[in-house]
């Protein structure tokens, strides 16, 4: 039954880390990041990287894997409002 709950884990990570990609994407390709606040932006690293963390702990791969791949789009993100000051609309 373990397994199951794995398989879950893993699918519910790859589609919450797959449905940020259109929008690190768009934001890598446009060198805009204008669409994301910057309370968004800490807010939802900081969770992330908490749910990184939690995984961790708890030795689940689901969490570890997805968690650190919605970092890697996250990152290049803030990246680019860091970098594209004008680009940005807040």
């Amino acid at each position: 039954m373990e397994a199951v709950f794995t398989v879950i884990g893993f699918l519910a990570g790859i589609l919450t880390t797959l449905a940020f990609v259109p929008q690190a994407l768009h934001s890598w390709r446009t060198k805009s990041a204008g669409d994301f606040s910057w309370a968004m932006l800490i807010a939802f690293s900081v969770g992330i990287t908490l749910w990184f963390i939690y995984g961790l702990y708890l030795h689940s791969w689901p969490m570890i894997l997805a968690n650190s791949a919605t970092l890697a789009f996250v990152l290049p993100i803030i990246f680019i409002k860091l970098r594209h000051p004008s680009s940005t609309r807040d």
